[in-house]
């Protein structure tokens, strides 16, 4: 029985712990259309990467309304990033 209440009040200290949970918040938003209404997939970093998905489902991107960047500072968006592969 001790054993018992041990391990649940460690599981309870655990849990009571833990960091909280936080929507993830990203630029790109995918607009589905469909019967009944369609659905919206706010979870793309990239416009490229949006579309891509978009593509298959028929459907388009446009920009989070919703959208707050983290704070710090950001690259400028203009410049390209190239890979070596």
């Amino acid at each position: 029985m001790r054993l018992l209440l041990f391990v649940l009040g460690i599981s309870i200290a655990v849990i009571g712990i833990g960091t909280r949970v936080e929507a993830q918040n990203y630029p790109w938003c995918a607009y589905y259309s469909g019967r009944g209404g369609g659905g919206t997939n706010c979870g793309f970093i990239t416009f490229e990467q949006c579309m891509e998905t978009a593509r298959g489902l028929g459907s388009n991107c446009q920009r989070n309304t919703q959208y707050v960047p983290p704070p710090g500072p950001h690259p400028p968006t203009w410049i390209k990033r190239r890979y070596r592969y």
